[in-house]
């Protein structure tokens, strides 16, 4: 067996072992396919207030500007379905990547693990561990991969698990085998598409950052816009729409990370306990969670945004 061959084995054997749901390796190049697009999407001001999307424009195309010396792009997929979802059918909704820990951490430290393990067993290796938060295409990755091909409503989709997952990336200096590339199977399926309340999937392939719901409810910080009002499907925190509509995900099964079950008290809380919420609640019922990044008042203006 080559090397690489069985390096790759070495370090896709690992990351199941670390709970990982699948592994998939890609040449660390200028990503071709994706300037033209990111490009266009950017110049349509589809990323509205998300100004950071601009910045490092070579980096997010390119991991070799990103990682020194880097040879190889290392995708992971992490599943997050829960097991359980809120209980109130008439409660503010609350995506379900944000029920348990922040996986920012969660991630990071299964990543820092992988990293030990690959230096241990095959050396001076270098690199970085990305979770969403550099300028990395991690769907494109993904996709390049052959973890998954990117669904009509822009998100990883796959036959056996649907799109329930966060995904990450090890960007190191070593020279692996490369996966390859998956096809798409969305077929006429336009589920997507009809579903969404906003319509923000604004052709196949294609979403406007700016009119999506998790848009407006996580990372916009001046006033919720009034012409959105009653447009929200009752989603306070994120989106799940165009996931939840998707043939694929009703393969979903229930993750095993004990980290990602949500604060026992917040599936529980009714329509009521939501629209009078304290910040102390909020303080306890999310004290790890990434629902944190809106902060109190971010949270209330998007639950007072969703009253009659």
């Amino acid at each position: 067996m080559n090397p690489k061959t069985k390096y790759s084995n070495l370090i896709k054997t690992e990351a199941k072992r670390l709970g990982f749901l699948s592994c998939g390796i890609s040449k660390a190049e200028f990503l071709e396919t994706e300037a033209p697009r990111l490009e266009k999407w950017l110049n349509k001001n589809m990323h509205g207030e998300m100004r950071y999307m601009e910045n490092h424009f070579d980096k997010r195309l390119d991991p070799t500007k990103l990682v020194e010396d880097s040879k190889s792009v290392i995708s992971l997929l992490l599943n997050y379905y829960p097991e359980a979802t809120q209980k109130d059918a008439k409660a503010p909704k609350l995506s379900k990547y944000a029920y348990g820990n922040d996986y920012h951490h969660v991630i990071k430290s299964k990543l820092k693990e992988l990293t030990h393990f690959i230096q241990d067993e095959i050396g001076e290796v270098s690199g970085r561990a990305f979770v969403d938060s550099a300028p990395v295409l991690d769907k494109a990755w993904a996709a390049k991969s052959g973890l998954g091909w990117i669904g009509k409503h822009s998100n990883l989709l796959t036959q056996q698990v649907g799109s329930f997952y966060f995904i990450a990336e090890l960007i190191i200096d070593l020279d692996l085998e490369y996966d390859t590339i998956t096809t798409d199977h969305c077929g006429t399926c336009t589920a997507c598409i009809d579903a969404c309340p906003t319509q923000a999937i604004v052709e196949p392939y294609v979403v406007d950052g700016s009119k999506c719901i998790s848009y407006f409810t996580i990372e916009l910080k001046d006033q919720l816009p009034n012409e959105m009002k009653g447009k929200f499907d009752d989603w306070m925190f994120g989106c799940d729409v165009c996931q939840e509509v998707c043939p694929w995900n009703k393969f979903s099964k229930p993750h095993n990370e004990p980290l990602f079950n949500p604060h026992p008290e917040l599936l529980d809380m009714t329509k009521k306990d939501w629209e009078e919420i304290t910040e102390d609640v909020f303080r306890k019922v999310f004290q790890k969670s990434a629902v944190k990044r809106t902060k109190f008042s971010g949270l209330k203006r998007n639950i007072d945004f969703l009253r009659d």
